[in-house]
């Protein structure tokens, strides 16, 4: 993931707090198994625990034979995106048509050291957060290894603990523009107000009053 200086985090815990306030759903990805093939790519949610990440899967899901040989593996959560059109982005004094498209997005992304957990207890283990992160208002039968409904299904699925290795973040608002086109583009977001517009918006409002002129900040540091 390409990350300029003034797309990166602030810091871990701005990342952090932003991963607090979404959901826990994101796209892993694993190498194939057979080099010329493409990764292996299964959308899944999961559970942050100190420096691993919990998840579960189907025994019958493909991505286990590539998943057994992998050393590294990548998990990564997308929000609070939203297209930029062209006329939002001209030069000052200069025909909107002529303005560059972008995306704006803010993307966590995990490299992971992969390890299946496939005994009983292990399972219970990894369904007992997850459930606890989840449904943290409970209203679910026990969980444990011998009693059903849980116990018996445990044989249909696969732990998975993935240590966290590296942690790549990126909040990509225009930072690097004036304080005034930012401006600008907030106000247009939230007029548009479609799909994750508005989240956008405050992201990009958040940044602004957190870093203000990325050319004074440089400076500074």
């Amino acid at each position: 993931m390409l990350i300029r200086p003034w797309d990166a985090a602030l810091d871990d815990a701005e990342w952090q707090g932003w991963l607090a306030t979404h959901e826990h759903f994101g796209t892993l990805a694993v190498n194939n198994a057979d080099a010329a093939r493409a990764p292996v790519v299964v959308p899944t949610h999961f559970t942050v625990s100190a420096r691993e990440l919990l998840i579960h899967l189907a025994r019958p899901n493909p991505v286990w034979s590539h998943l057994e040989v992998a050393g590294e593996v990548n998990l990564t959560v997308i929000g609070d995106y939203a297209f930029i059109p062209t006329y939002w982005r001209a030069k000052a004094g200069g025909p909107d048509e002529d303005g560059v498209p972008t995306s704006y997005y803010s993307a966590v992304q995990f490299t992971c050291r992969p390890r299946i957990v496939d005994d009983a207890d292990g399972k219970v283990e990894i369904l007992a957060a997850q459930l606890a992160d989840f449904q943290p208002e409970g209203r679910h039968a026990p969980l444990a290894v011998r009693t059903p409904p849980y116990g018996p299904m445990l044989t249909g699925i696969r732990g998975v603990r993935l240590e966290i290795l590296r942690v790549d973040a990126k909040f990509k608002y225009d930072d690097a523009n004036p304080v005034e086109h930012r401006q600008q583009v907030i106000a247009n977001l939230e007029q548009r107000d479609r799909d994750l517009d508005a989240a956008a918006a405050a992201q990009q409002r958040r940044r602004l009053a957190t870093i203000g002129d990325w050319r004074d900040r440089a400076k500074r540091s």
